[in-house]
């Protein structure tokens, strides 16, 4: 049980046989080591990604960065993610759950804490940011994918109401044809059956 810090060779992520999750607590703050209100969790879907929830609700949802510094099972027995980092005797790694909602991963070398990793970073980070049919691009503005544009059904929140992208035209069952884009994000498999034998 990790608390708010996962070290080289521990796991995050679901025991399926024992049915538990291991995640990441932040702190209440930085000088109060009870439980706070930002969690990272790995969650039980047909591909496995980390959630940061605040006071449980999604607001983050890891990207292709995030792939790249740990190592990810899916099997029968478990979803898990673990550190992908080589152990030396010159510095220390660690990714923690920090009190101010951040997942950090740092390195303490030549007497001094680095920061290697954090998430989030900008404002295509926020979970389901531009809704759907829709992705954030470099500039941090959501955009409609082809075929979809601005308008239609509003998505109701507590203060406001934002458009969202809505289909041009009905769909077609004569085109053949998908998209590709490039750079993005996999989509939330939590609904949906997903076929990890295809390429």
């Amino acid at each position: 049980y990790p608390t708010d810090t996962l070290l080289p060779g521990m796991k995050l992520g679901w025991d399926r046989t024992k049915n538990i999750n291991k995640n990441l607590t932040s702190w209440a703050s930085l000088n109060d080591p009870s439980g706070g209100n930002h969690v990272f969790a790995i969650e039980n879907w047909t591909v496995s990604h980390g959630l940061l929830y605040d006071t449980g609700q999604v607001k983050h949802r890891t990207g292709p960065s995030y792939s790249n510094i740990v190592n990810i099972t899916e099997t029968a027995e478990e979803i898990s993610h673990s550190l992908n980092i080589t152990t030396n005797f010159s510095s220390i790694s660690l990714l923690r759950m920090t009190s101010v909602g951040s997942l950090r991963l740092m390195e303490f070398k030549g007497g001094e804490w680095h920061i290697l990793f954090q998430f989030p970073v900008d404002l295509c980070d926020p979970y389901n940011v531009c809704g759907n049919n829709g992705y954030c691009n470099t500039s941090s503005n959501c955009v409609c994918i082809v075929g979809f544009q601005w308008g239609g059904q509003y998505a109701w929140g507590l203060t406001k109401s934002e458009q969202r992208c809505v289909r041009k035209s009905g769909l077609s069952c004569q085109e053949k044809e998908f998209k590709k884009l490039s750079n993005m994000k996999l989509p939330d498999t939590e609904h949906t059956i997903v076929d990890t034998k295809v390429g």
